[in-house]
């Protein structure tokens, strides 16, 4: 496993074991594999993996450049994605309906209507859809830009004030705001977990040259992505809802 394998693994494996156990829910999909799409899945680091997996996914990307970089991604594996030029509010003319699941990660962050977003997701699901959605976390943003020494930034987004350096929207959530935001667009929310606790604060150096560290980090990650008080440190929240 190259540097840069061992980093993603320690940022992405609480959002990974996460979405496999609820993929494997007894009798929860049909035996050729559950309908997903990847919004924004760019070039389709959870879209490839899950159609090695077994099911049928689409990304919706506004991006040709990484609708390309998805295709040979997912030739090199040998498997069929999808690519779908587009973003989420075009998603109910650009898939079926009756979708199985929908992966929404680091989307709700940069439109402008988080909640309309969420409303067009759910028109699209299934009854007891899966809505797997990844999102940026207000406190541990507002720690990142203190220690970078941009402390107009950080105080904005304390106050949750729009950021004027970011040219586009730039949503952050707290836990209680994320949760609130699911379940008042109909959903009912099964899980909450933080991610990336630890793995932005350690250095890199120390993964790429002490040996066991990337477990021994992604051990530590899971034990603490459900424990409330850790929520504030994570730099995302990962929800699953139905």
């Amino acid at each position: 496993m190259s540097a840069s394998e061992r980093r993603r693994s320690a940022r992405t494996a609480v959002v990974w074991e996460a979405l496999e156990r609820a993929l494997e829910h007894p009798a929860a999909y049909w035996e050729q594999g559950a309908r997903v799409v990847d919004v924004g899945g760019g070039t389709g680091g959870f879209a490839v993996r899950l159609a090695e997996l077994g099911h049928r996914v689409t990304v919706v990307d506004p991006s040709p450049d990484a609708l390309a970089a998805l295709a040979r991604r997912a030739r090199e594996v040998g498997v069929e994605v999808a690519g779908v030029q587009g973003d989420l509010s075009d998603l109910p003319t650009l898939v079926d309906d009756d979708l199985d699941v929908v992966l929404c990660h680091g989307v709700l962050e940069v439109v402008d209507d988080p909640a309309a977003s969420l409303a067009t997701i759910r028109e699209v699901l299934r009854p007891d859809g899966l809505l797997s959605l990844l999102v940026a976390q207000r406190h541990a943003a507002v720690v990142a830009r203190a220690m970078a020494g941009h402390f107009p930034q950080a105080l904005a987004l304390l106050a949750d004030a729009p950021d004027p350096s970011a040219g586009r929207a730039n949503h952050r959530f707290t836990a209680a705001e994320a949760t609130a935001l699911v379940a008042d667009a109909g959903f009912e929310v099964a899980s909450v977990h933080g991610v990336r606790v630890f793995a932005d604060l350690v250095p890199g150096s120390l993964l790429d040259l002490e040996p066991g560290a990337t477990a021994a980090l992604v051990e530590l990650e899971r034990a603490v992505s459900e424990r409330p008080e850790y929520l504030p440190l994570a730099t995302q929240l990962h929800l699953l809802a139905r």
